[in-house]
This record gives structure tokens, C-alpha cells and sequence, in this order.
């Protein structure tokens, strides 16, 4: 059974970006993870990319709501994989609409609300909403955004209506374990936050202070999402792996999650901890598709008790595909509904990728689901 109560709510502070080599050999695929068996004393922590709402999938929406939007079929394929999660957590890249609109896309994003009715359906518990986009419809979409996903149930860190909830270190309890989530961007499109507490922007000093403040507010565990690295590039830059070892160096983080690139990118084991430096696009539909902007992966780690607390002893990933059909969908690459030879490149691609900087030797597998 999923525990999804919130003990405290938090917003953070900055960082920036990263660079990669090297191919693996493609693990076999683990046996999908029985999540909050009886038996497992410890909990399994899932997270996939960017939510970038394009005009395109909006369109979409109101075909399969036949009249209304309703963003829960494209979203489906991923369901049994989010839901069996014992924490869930969704990067909402885009700030949120009022119920008429206007809606818009590139380059200032303002999505219709009802994406977060299906980021909830979908069994996402949390989100992290520090992005370069977050400031793009201001201050009013900020506080909309936080209001839709609070009325939808879903946690959320990364940017705040108030300086109190910014400063308040979000706190989840995940099957009686205290789980500290926090979320920073490297910047806002040039755009300057009007109060510091709005967004997080990416430095490490600040990011190690928040996991801190998670810390001294009861958090056994902390999560930290970085909107990190450059478009389109699958290697890690050198301030992605530099930022990476210095915050996985503090014993206050235990996690890294990365986002922005809008493409796969390593994972890698840092001293005993892992980062995932890009999850590529959990579902968006660019105008000029490079088939890389339609492959990402859903992160899964396992933690376990330990001596010294929880420590991850088991790490795999997901590979998915936006199916751009018609319609368009959001799929394993596991699914059969998928092209079999679209599945394979998708496979290939995010393996090569994925495993790059030696996550395979150090114990990542490819789940099927």
C-alpha cells in the first residue's frame, strides 16, 4: 500500500550544468520491482522527466476528453510502473494556465490545469517545479501552478507563493520513513525572480543547505532535483559532474535527479550514491521531433535500511517512448503497442546513454516495467 501523507512542504535555491564518454554493454532486463512487499523494510523511490506541455499535446487532450481536456490516456502507458512506486515523483517543467486560458507554448509556457488532475491519476505523489520555465507567466503562474497541483494532492518543491512555505523543507512519509525532496534551477531565461524565495536557483551552496534544513526537520532521506546541463546534449557537461560530486560529497544528500536537457543522459555512482544527470522528456511534443527528444527513462532506486541510515541497494531504469502516433502517447519501450523496430532504436539509444559513464558496472539494470 502507498503512503502519501506530507509532513511539511518546502521551496530551495541554485546550480548549473554537464559533459560524458563511453558505451556499456546493455545489462539483461530485472524482473519488475514488487514495490511495498510485506517482507521489504525499505521503499522504492521512482522518477521521470520533464512534463512540457506543447500547444500539440494540448490539442491531443481534447480529442481523447471529446470536447474537454483530459491529458490521463496520453499518460497511461506509464501507470502500472508510477502507481507501484512507493513515492512517485513528476518534473512539472510548465507553469499552470487559468481554466480558459490563454494557453501557450514555446517560448513562454502556460498549460492548461487539468495536467495535474493526470500527473495525480497517473500515481505521482510529489513534483518538482524549479525550471527555466517557471517564471514565465510570473508570479500569478506560479501561485495557479501551486494551487492546481495542491487541489490535485500532489507535493510540490521548487518554487513558493510565500517566503514561510519556501522555507519550510518539504517532508514526505513514505511507509513511516521521512523523505526530504528539494528542487533548483539554473536559471529562468534571464528573467530575475522579483523575491529570491520564489524559485531555487542552482548553486551548491544553497542546495546543500536545503538538504540541510530537510535534515533538521526530520528527513531520513533527501532527494534532490537539479534543472541542470544543455538542451539536446546526451553527455553530462563538466559543471553537471562537478556540481554532482559536491553535492553527493555532503552526507545530507543521498540522491541526485536531473532535468532540462529534453534528452537521456548518464546515470553514474558517486562514492556509494547515485545521480541520474537527465531523464530526457517523460511527455512533450517539440514542433521539429529529433526521435532523441521522444526517449526517456524512469529512474527506480530501492532504499534500504543501513547502518549508518538508508542507502540505495538497488538502482534500474525504464527506458520510455513518446509514441507521437496518431494519437499521441506516452509508452514503455516494453510496450507491444509500440512499433517493435521503434522499440529496439529506443533500447539501443537509451542503454548507450544510460550506461556511459560505468552505471552497469556499478549495479544499474534496465527494468522491463
Amino acid at each position: 500500500m502507498r503512503v502519501r501523507r506530507l509532513l511539511t512542504t518546502l521551496a530551495v535555491v541554485p546550480v548549473v550544468a554537464a559533459c560524458t564518454a563511453g558505451v556499456e554493454q546493455a545489462p539483461a532486463p530485472a524482473p519488475p520491482t514488487a514495490a511495498g512487499a510485506a517482507a521489504d523494510p525499505g521503499f522504492t523511490v521512482v522518477a521521470s522527466g520533464d512534463v512540457l506541455i506543447h500547444p500539440e499535446l494540448t490539442a491531443q487532450a481534447t480529442e481523447d476528453g471529446h470536447g474537454r481536456r483530459d491529458y490521463q490516456p496520453m499518460l497511461a502507458g506509464i501507470r502500472d510502473v508510477v502507481s507501484r512506486a512507493d513515492l512517485a515523483i513528476c518534473h512539472l517543467e510548465t507553469p499552470l494556465a487559468p481554466e480558459n486560458g490563454p494557453f501557450k507554448g514555446y517560448p513562454d509556457f502556460s498549460a492548461p490545469p487539468e495536467i495535474a488532475t493526470a500527473i495525480a491519476a497517473t500515481g505521482y505523489d510529489d513534483c518538482s517545479t524549479a525550471s527555466n520555465h517557471t517564471l514565465d507567466q510570473g508570479t500569478g503562474g506560479i501561485d495557479r501552478t501551486l494551487d492546481d497541483l495542491d487541489a490535485a494532492g500532489i507535493r510540490h518543491t521548487g518554487s513558493a507563493r510565500s517566503a514561510p512555505e519556501a522555507h519550510t523543507p518539504l517532508i514526505l512519509d513514505v511507509h513511516g520513513v521521512k523523505v526530504g525532496h528539494v528542487s533548483f534551477s539554473f536559471g529562468f531565461n534571464g528573467r530575475i525572480p522579483s523575491a529570491p524565495w520564489l524559485a531555487n536557483t542552482l548553486d551548491v551552496s544553497a542546495v546543500l543547505d536545503a538538504a540541510r534544513a530537510a535534515r533538521a526537520a526530520g528527513a531520513q532521506v533527501v532527494i534532490v532535483s537539479l534543472h541542470w546541463g544543455v538542451e539536446y546534449q546526451q553527455t553530462a557537461t563538466a559543471d553537471q559532474r562537478r556540481i554532482a560530486r559536491q553535492v553527493l560529497a555532503d552526507p545530507a544528500v543521498d540522491l541526485i535527479i536531473g532535468h532540462h536537457a529534453h534528452v537521456v543522459q548518464p546515470f553514474e555512482k558517486i562514492d556509494g550514491k547515485w545521480v541520474a544527470y537527465g531523464l530526457g522528456n517523460s511527455i512533450a511534443r517539440h514542433s521539429e521531433p529529433r526521435g532523441t527528444t521522444e526517449e526517456g527513462v524512469i529512474a527506480r532506486f530501492h532504499f534500504a535500511p543501513s547502518g549508518s541510515g538508508w542507502t540505495v541497494d538497488r538502482a534500474e531504469y525504464v527506458p520510455t517512448v513518446i509514441d507521437l502516433g496518431p494519437p499521441v502517447r506516452l509508452r514503455t519501450a516494453s510496450s507491444p503497442e509500440l512499433d517493435r523496430a521503434r522499440a529496439a532504436k529506443a533500447l539501443q539509444d537509451t542503454d548507450s546513454v544510460v550506461l556511459s559513464r560505468g552505471a552497469g558496472q556499478a549495479g544499474l539494470t534496465r527494468a522491463a516495467g
